[in-house]
């Protein structure tokens, strides 16, 4: 049987300026997204004004290059009418899709213009198929893969969806789960989910183990991971029916862009025709000369808890290719690592002023950088060169044993210039020519790139020429002519008639040429014509379709994380310390997910009804932790992610499913559709500031929406384990002996500010803010809008300490304890303080360069 070759994805780069677009074009994108102005995830990068974005989307279509819009972030009650009315700018520019997070924003745009194409972003969340089943009333047709998944799952996932699948193939990896981090939040008040990311995870950290820090050899940057790059990963990954392969970097140079987009083009077409890269290492040579913190295939492999973060550092250093063996004068002996040899790179690509970093350990055991620029190389051996600099850089003896890096080409800012500048270089058009000429007829030209379809008739008729006539070859060289238009001839038929030579002027030839390049310039710029947006979105984006009804006063749901705590519930009821009748949910969220049932007894024999939590994720092969919930049979499931919702519908689970923060609720469109599709009820979005809490609550069914009142701010849940990698030599659950069971573990961060770790059933981390967050300011002011309900949530209280916490929350939705009081009772057995984090934060936060 003929082995059919593998389709080849899309190529998707990132773009922050119009130089970067002309760098994704020109050297082998097949689409390029960029930021929807003001509404974007990338609030540090240049904010495109329409005219800008209308700019790119012609210049990309013209060279037959799609342009994906982001418009990825979490969309709040207030903002609404101006996303219609950016939606209403945008649309008739005719993107051929926006990228999206926020469900209430899928429904927007799928109610403004039905026909518009609408991808999922990664900041969704989704890692599974089930989540892709749920969602399939909203029309999206790809769907951005969680970072996360391994290429097994991503097979998994394809095979039980039609949907496309877009994969990040390189670039920085957030250690968090995107759409899943509020670590920015939590710290500083720059939601991630608003396109602004401090980075977080590029912080340095102390590691604390059982309340004593812990030695880590200099390795500070514990939850930084290095770069993806999956260049050896093209040929699994178009096998497993990848659809898009997507570049992260918006924030990079065009530089990054272009020697990403050649050199994953280049091996998009090696796998589609079987062959083998011949030279991956100097593929990504030249990748990481652009930016690297180190390239690693990421999470394609599964985890490895020991290579994911190398720990030392955070920023770029390029591409790491030897040691430094001896040093003489001003000049560095330098070996290329076994690593490297194996991989076949040789000790020539190294030109004078090309940029070197060395990474060494100081008198004092420190990591310490020095680079500088070559002045001459000189090759000793296949894998040693001595490297000379000049004497402004001191050498010292220290140096020997140091890592080097190659962190600049001197051309390549150059080489990429030329690519989008060069005639001879620049991405040209293919046209087909078909050339007619008769005698007493005028000449008729066609002009075809494939899509559209131009022809054109000279002023003048063919005559009988009185000397030499038209001849093919001359018509074939002035209709190809093409070298200052985007495109170039190929393929050429002359169908001229009779025998007799004809005559036209070579002045009229031309101007048909110049007159038929301009019409197919035009038809290729248009890009067929705009959706037709609907007149009465406005209207419907505006409406209170949620009902409102009265409630009898705010509930209280707890959210306990050990089997101890639950035994303290119970018992605290038991002395009448605590009143089951004051509590809707007690909601169970334990490490390693066990002790549910034994809790589950103990607390519905208090009176108490009782709820359990998913994992926050779902991947292919996970379904056994929802089986096991299934079998216990509580009164209601708490789902953090929406395959969970999938998965529990379809097997008909009769208790309550109860929406978590995780889902992002901003807005009542993205509640009314969870709401309309059997959530019982919403715990409202984490990006949430007191004010847009109550905009939300008075867009309506305010009974239905939790607010967590108290809790430890989750801030990265991440697949990376941090009790493996620093207090395991394991690289997975498997082989780690799970130190997570014996250990307590707190991060500290260069501000001081402390963080719990805890692990889940799947060994993914949550990290947690060691200082405790109150809404009780605000819970008032919520209750007589109609809130539904507050959320507690218990981290490591015990005993005395979480009853006093829980009773002071009963006392006060009671109305038998003053705010004063309850804050004064929460203040005294906290041991970093209480805050009031991102509920008090009245003003958005501003990075934008203008």
């Amino acid at each position: 049987m003929e082995i059919q070759p593998l389709k080849r994805p899309e190529l998707l780069l990132p773009v922050g300026t119009k130089e970067m677009a002309l760098a994704a074009i020109h050297n082998g994108a097949d689409a390029i997204f960029m930021g929807v102005p003001g509404f974007n995830a990338r609030g540090r990068s240049h904010d495109f004004q329409i005219e800008e974005v209308k700019d790119i989307i012609d210049t990309c279509h013209l060279y037959g290059v799609k342009v994906n819009l982001a418009f990825n972030i979490l969309i709040f009650q207030s903002e609404i009418p101006a996303a219609v009315e950016v939606l209403q700018k945008i649309l008739p520019l005719k993107p051929d899709a926006f990228i999206v997070q926020d469900l209430g924003l899928v429904r927007l745009i799928r109610q403004m213009a039905p026909h518009q194409r609408v991808h999922a972003s990664t900041q969704m969340s989704i890692s599974n198929a089930e989540a892709i089943q749920w969602l399939d009333d909203l029309g999206i047709q790809r769907f951005v893969l969680a970072r996360e998944n391994s290429i097994k799952e991503i097979r998994a996932i394809k095979a039980n969806t039609d949907k496309e699948l877009e994969v990040f193939v390189h670039g920085a990896l957030c250690v968090s789960y995107s759409g899943q981090c509020f670590t920015s939040e939590s710290i500083g008040g720059r939601s991630a989910n608003r396109g602004q990311c401090a980075q977080s995870c590029r912080f340095s950290y102390e590691m604390h183990v059982d309340g004593e820090r812990k030695d880590l050899q200099g390795k500070s940057f514990l939850v930084s991971p290095q770069d993806l790059c999956g260049i050896n990963e093209v040929p699994s990954l178009m096998d497993a029916g990848v659809d898009c392969f997507k570049v992260e970097g918006r924030l990079k140079t065009p530089e990054y862009v272009a020697t990403a987009a050649r050199n994953f083009d280049e091996a998009i077409s090696a796998a589609q025709s079987s062959q083998e890269l011949k030279h991956p290492v100097y593929m990504k040579k030249q990748m990481a000369s652009a930016f690297s913190r180190g390239f690693y295939p990421g999470w394609f492999h599964g985890v490895n808890h020991q290579d994911l973060v190398e720990g030392t550092f955070s920023s770029h250093r390029g591409f790491e290719f030897g040691i430094i063996k001896a040093v003489t004068g001003n000049a560095l002996e330098v070996d290329i690592t076994d690593d490297q040899v194996s991989q076949g790179l040789k000790a020539d690509f190294i030109k004078p002023g090309d940029g070197v970093l060395w990474v060494y350990k100081d008198r004092h055991g420190q990591s310490v950088e020095k680079g500088g620029f070559v002045f001459a190389v000189k090759n000793i051996s296949a894998r040693r060169f001595q490297l000379e600099f000049s004497r402004d850089i001191a050498i010292d003896n220290i140096y020997v044993g140091a890592r080097v890096f190659y962190n600049h080409d001197k051309d390549l800012k150059r080489e990429v210039s030329l690519s989008i500048e060069d005639k001879e270089r620049k991405k040209r058009i293919p046209v087909a020519v078909v050339a007619e000429a008769e005698l007493g007829q005028p000449l008729q030209v066609t002009y075809s790139d494939g899509k559209y379809t131009v022809t054109a008739r000279s002023e003048s008729v063919c005559e009988a020429a009185k000397n030499k006539g038209l001849n093919s070859l001359e018509l074939r060289d002035e209709l190809f002519a093409l070298m200052g238009s985007p495109f170039r001839g190929e393929g050429f038929d002359a169908r001229i008639a009779g025998d007799a030579p004809l005559f036209l002027p070579n002045r009229q030839i031309k101007e048909l040429r110049q007159k038929l390049i301009k019409e197919l310039t035009a038809l290729r710029i248009q890009n067929g014509t705009a959706p037709l947006v609907n007149p009465e979105t406005v209207a419907w984006s505006n409406s209170k379709k949620i009902i409102s009804a009265e409630v009898p006063g705010v509930k209280l749901n707890l959210l306990l994380r050990d089997k101890g705590q639950a035994e303290d519930v119970a018992k605290a009821i038991e002395l009448g310390e605590l009143n089951a009748t004051g509590i809707h949910f007690v909601i169970l969220d334990f490490e390693f997910g066990r002790d549910f049932e034994q809790s589950l007894i103990l607390l519905r024999e208090a009176g108490l009804k009782v709820a359990i939590a998913t994992t926050r994720i779902l991947k292919p092969d996970e379904h056994r932790n929802i089986q096991h919930l299934l079998r216990l049979n509580p009164d209601a499931i708490l789902a953090r992610n929406l395959g969970a919702v999938q998965y529990l519908q379809v097997n008909k689970f009769e208790g309550e499913i109860l929406g978590d923060f995780s889902l992002n609720v901003t807005n009542h469109l993205t509640a009314q559709y969870l709401l309309g599709k059997g959530l019982s009820s919403l715990c409202l979005g984490y990006d949430l500031n007191h004010i847009q809490v109550s905009e939300l609550i008075q867009a309506g069914q305010a009974q239905n929406f939790e607010v967590t009142a108290y809790q430890y701010m989750p801030s990265f849940h991440m697949e990376h384990c941090v009790f493996a990698a620093y207090l395991s030599k394991g690289t997975s659950f498997r082989d780690c002996g799970r130190p997570c069971e014996k250990h307590d573990v707190k991060l500290k961060d260069q501000f001081g500010n402390w963080h719990q770790i805890k692990p889940d059933q799947e060994c993914r981390n949550t990290m947690y803010n060691g200082t405790s967050q109150s809404a009780a300011r605000y819970v008032k002011e919520w209750e007589n809008l109609g809130l539904g309900y507050i959320r507690y949530e218990a981290l490591k209280e015990r005993g005395t300490d979480l009853v006093t916490k829980i009773r002071a929350h009963l006392d006060f939705i009671g109305g038998t304890k003053e705010l004063a009081s309850l804050i004064k009772d929460l203040g005294d057995v906290e041991s970093y303080g209480l805050s009031e984090s991102h509920f008090q934060r009245e003003k958005e936060y501003q990075s934008r360069k203008k």
